[in-house]
């Protein structure tokens, strides 16, 4: 449940320039200097303009910490573990950190739940976060891939019968507040059922991936109160929380910090704390409410415009993640930054992607769409498998066949 902050992608436009030692008479008469400030300026009209066109991925690029510019010359580097908290949780019962990013959220999660039970098998759906799978990998545990319903939802059928062949292990599982793609929100309160109706009461550790929706869903729906990518970061940083009492199991001593350690990075950065704490200061309960709201409303709206278009689109109940048939342009992807995966892409929509924003990025698919049919009818492609017959503007589902 992270904040990644704005495209690793942007980066290349300053990398692949040359680092080169500066002439003496470069340092008496500024010219390196000049250069410096003429390739900062040309990579931040680059950043303005793929800011204005980023549709595909959950960051929130609607924030504004100019407040806190005066912190910016302090290097503040958190180190061990933390002190103190400020979350809505018991205090004496839970206890977490700022994280680095939200893979490193998911790193921490499942390790702890590997730690509790070192021969827990993973579970996970299939349209889990990568990251996931990542720590399957480097902890080295048995990892069982749950199929998934059209939504992208766990599908708890195949859920079960996967415990019962498991049965003689405790299970560590990954439950989704909203998938990579899907945006789907998994049910958390069946998924426990069935973990204690197959017989592993007491033998179960559950890491909920808050992903985007972890701070939505208490607007739309009463869930726990989780804090991620939703709020708006100009760095990379994510939120982990765990009960206290798993804590110890990967707590150790560390003479050199004189404090215990139980994160994942041994360093993290002090300023997201702060920018994280600006934001929910200024904005407050209220605040995030009403842009949970325009989100939402936002992407029924982008939906709406989509189907109306005659172009296949699905939004699931709870999400601002609205799904539709991949465009065939890949420049037409790049431009707008479109998540894609198979034959479907995404838009998420956040407090930044206005109606405005919405109704441009529409009317141009709707144009370029036109040429890919070579100025012939449009014959939408059959995406049913993907977002289900209902959501499916293909000639064969269109009426419901």
């Amino acid at each position: 449940m992270g904040e990644e902050g704005n495209r690793a992608r942007e980066e290349p436009a300053l990398v692949q320039l040359r680092i080169t030692e500066p002439e003496a008479d470069e340092e008496l008469t500024g010219d390196r200097e000049a250069y410096m400030a003429s390739v900062l300026a040309k990579y931040r009209r680059n950043l303005v303009e793929r800011t204005k066109h980023h549709l595909g991925y959950p960051y929130n690029l609607d924030f504004e910490y100019g407040a806190l510019s005066q912190l910016q010359p302090f290097s503040i580097n958190n180190l061990g573990t933390p002190s103190s908290r400020a979350t809505m949780l018991e205090k004496n019962e839970y206890w977490g950190y700022i994280t680095n990013c939200g893979t490193e959220g998911n790193l921490h999660g499942i390790l702890i739940g590997r730690e509790v039970f070192p021969d827990g098998v993973l579970y996970a759906s299939r349209e889990s976060h990568y990251s996931v799978f990542k720590a399957a990998r480097m902890y080295r545990m048995d990892c069982v891939k749950v199929k998934t319903l059209v939504s992208g939802e766990i599908d708890c059928s195949d859920f079960q019968a996967k415990l019962i062949e498991n049965q003689e292990k405790p299970a560590i599982v990954n439950v989704n507040i909203g998938t990579t793609v899907k945006g789907a929100v998994d049910d958390l309160d069946l998924v426990i059922k069935l973990l204690e109706e197959s017989g592993f009461e007491n033998r179960f550790y559950i890491h909920c991936d808050g992903a985007l929706f972890g701070l939505m869903m208490p607007f739309v729906k009463r869930r726990e109160r989780l804090r991620h990518k939703f709020i708006g970061c100009p760095v990379p940083c994510g939120v982990q929380i765990t009960r206290k009492t798993h804590i110890n199991a990967v707590s150790r001593d560390v003479e050199y910090l004189a404090s215990r350690d139980a994160t994942i990075m041994g360093s993290r950065n002090g300023h997201a704390p702060l920018f994280l704490w600006y934001a929910l200061n200024r904005k407050g309960y209220r605040g995030f409410q009403k842009e949970v709201q325009r989100c939402l409303l936002n992407a029924h709206f982008l939906k709406g415009r989509l189907r109306a278009a005659g172009i296949g689109a699905m939004l699931n109940e709870l999400s601002s993640t609205v799904v539709f048939e991949r465009p065939q342009d890949d420049e037409f992807v790049r431009k707008w930054q479109l998540a894609c995966e198979g034959n479907i892409a995404h838009v998420v929509v956040m407090p930044n992607v206005t109606v405005e924003k919405l109704c441009v990025f529409v009317d141009e698919l709707v144009r370029v769409r036109s040429v890919w049919s070579s100025g012939g009818e449009i014959s939408p492609p059959c995406i049913a498998a993907e977002v289900g017959r209902e959501n499916c503007a293909c000639l064969l589902h269109l009426h419901g066949q």
